[in-house]
């Protein structure tokens, strides 16, 4: 499919090659190149061309296949960056933090707390579900001290050592 340099089609594309394999983008975030309508159309075609594929609803990513296993999923960690509607703050909860805290780049479940509704979200194969928590559980979200509270709640009050203080103050 030939698209003209100058097109809507183009530049989305433009952006979306320049950035990082497995990036998910949004239509809001293509906005300064053309109308809303204008870019959910372009998505729409390019998707329909195969150049792109829809993550989840209003999400799309740039489709990749493994040789073994064939087409991967996006990473919730990158759908979540885009936050749902109502989701102002995003937390891994106490018991996917110490796994977090040790190894950054593999989370057990792809569960998140947030401050807005309960929910889940599919992505491909996978699902990512939000959980609600009150307000003074998330008044440390998105922080390091926030996955800390967070494993100390997990760990539990009575198992709280030296050692453990130890290896919280090191991360």
């Amino acid at each position: 499919m030939n698209k003209h340099a100058d097109s809507i089609d183009a530049a989305i594309l433009d952006r979306i090659q320049s950035g990082a394999p497995g990036d998910v983008f949004a239509p809001t975030d293509f906005l300064d190149l053309g109308s809303r309508a204008a870019v959910d159309q372009a998505l729409s075609r390019n998707c329909r061309a195969g150049l792109i594929r829809k993550a989840s609803r209003g999400l799309y990513d740039v489709p990749h296949n493994h040789p073994l296993i064939g087409p991967l999923s996006s990473s919730p960690d990158a759908v979540i960056k885009h936050r749902p509607p109502g989701c102002i703050v995003l937390q891994p909860p106490a018991d996917v933090v110490p796994m977090t805290l040790v190894f950054p780049t593999s989370a057990a479940k792809a569960v998140y707390l947030t401050n807005g509704r309960s929910r889940r979200i599919q992505v491909g194969k996978s699902l990512i579900t939000l959980k609600h928590a009150s307000s003074r559980t998330m008044a440390t979200a998105g922080t390091v001290s926030g996955h800390v509270i967070q494993a100390l709640r997990w760990i539990g009050r009575c198992y709280v050592d030296d050692r453990i203080i130890a290896k919280l103050r090191r991360i």
